[in-house]
């Protein structure tokens, strides 16, 4: 498996690609922003792509949809609850002082369980809400990407709308905590760290 993390936009959000040693296919996971960059990682590892899969539907992790979409006429994937997000991105950005444009709608929806295929690799579809009502993780074994739901010592916003602390609580113990401690887990934003790490030393679940 090839994994290659870079942070994009000016909220340095982590866009990561996952692709196939064997058949050459990818998906991108968050292409917040930096587009040409991404394109270049994946000309680099000579990878097709996919899917566009979008863990939740906030700017800085959406904001490259549309181009990245129209240059590699990929799909749009995203948890239904936040699938109205992606028509109003540049909104959402503006409140923040930044311009980005809108994403396409959704091509497909995720749901929880779904299983997403790409070469001879494999993501199951963990819904992890709690930073956004539609919030999703990615799992495969020894690795999980979990956007903005889990940190290295610490967890995302639940103050926006759609977010919920007790359900963020909820999802990273009943669905993170639970996959082997050795499994290594890329976030949003920040370093990957391990869930073994998180469960003896994050301070939001000791």
């Amino acid at each position: 498996m090839i994994i290659k993390q870079m942070g994009v936009g000016p909220l340095m959000a982590n866009c990561i690609i996952v692709g196939c040693k064997e058949t050459k296919k990818a998906v991108v996971i968050d292409p917040g922003d930096d587009v040409d960059r991404i394109l270049v990682a994946l000309s680099d590892e000579q990878l097709t792509v996919s899917k566009i899969l979008n863990t939740h539907g906030h700017f800085d992790h959406v904001g490259g949809n549309q181009r990245l979409k129209d240059v590699t006429g990929a799909p749009i994937c995203i948890h239904s609850d936040d699938a109205p997000m992606l028509e109003h991105v540049s909104t959402s950005a503006a409140a923040f002082g930044m311009r980005v444009n809108n994403s396409p709608k959704a091509d497909e929806i995720l749901n929880d369980g779904d299983m997403i295929q790409f070469g001879n690799l494999e993501l199951k579809v963990l819904h992890t809400p709690g930073h956004s009502a539609g919030g999703v993780s990615f799992y495969t074994p020894d690795v999980v990407f979990v956007g903005d739901t889990l940190f290295a010592g610490s967890i995302g916003r639940t103050d926006f709308p759609g977010g919920s602390y007790d359900q963020l609580i909820a999802s990273v113990r009943n669905k993170l905590f639970t996959l082997d401690e050795k499994t290594i887990v890329y976030t949003g934003h920040g370093p990957e760290t391990t869930i073994g790490d998180e469960k003896r030393t994050n301070p939001f679940f000791q």
